[in-house]
């Protein structure tokens, strides 16, 4: 394994759950491979501009001839898109908002969603491009959501799973920090797990 691209959604820094989590498994992955490079996306700390006008026209031509706001607006994309082609594992951090992402972490996605990079169109369907990579989801949400009256709300790891498959990335470990708002003893309950998860991946990644 030479690199790691971990992208962390939460705004709330370092006293996010889902990022203490996903730093644990950055930093034991970083011990397994010490060689290995780690490109850090904050996209909560550093916004990256939502898809609008100029990206959408620039995709439908040739490089040769996007407008410099189209040809600026695939800039970004494309950084973006050489990130994640460059890693053999990525990391998100990903807290629940409205039983979703926030829009920090789908901006991110609508840029490397792409077709021709990350996806090809093809006479089957659809194919992911981005196949022998894995990724570690990290997931914190302040109810519980993997069983029980409210998994039908989840819509976080089902779509991640789903818009990751679709690129490709198909070996996808979650590590979920589940009732975070059910008091401090949940809290402790739910990180102890999610450590307990984390440690047993860094071990199958060693």
């Amino acid at each position: 394994m030479n690199n790691v691209l971990f992208v962390s959604g939460s705004p709330r820094g370092q006293n996010s759950y889902s990022q203490q989590i996903a730093r644990r498994v950055v930093d034991d992955l970083k011990i397994a491979h010490p060689a290995a490079r780690i490109v850090v996306r904050n996209v909560a700390r550093d916004p990256l501009p939502h898809v609008g006008e100029a990206f959408v026209s620039g995709i439908a031509v040739a490089p040769e001839l996007r407008s410099p706001a189209e040809a600026k607006a695939l800039a970004v994309s494309d950084a973006l898109v050489d990130e994640l082609i460059a890693a053999d594992v990525l990391v998100l951090a990903v807290p629940m908002y409205n039983f979703g992402l926030p829009s920090a972490l789908k901006a991110w996605i609508d840029h490397v969603v792409r077709a021709g990079r990350t996806f090809a169109y093809t006479a089957e369907g659809p194919r992911g491009l981005l196949a022998n990579k894995k990724a570690i989801v990290v997931v914190s949400r302040g109810g519980v959501y993997s069983e029980g009256p409210m998994k039908g709300f989840d819509f976080q790891e089902t779509y991640l799973k789903s818009v990751l498959g679709f690129i490709g990335i198909t070996e996808v470990e979650m590590v979920r920090v589940e009732g975070v708002a059910m008091g401090a003893d949940a809290v402790r309950k739910a990180m102890a797990a999610a450590r307990e998860r984390s440690d047993a991946l860094a071990g199958e990644f060693a």
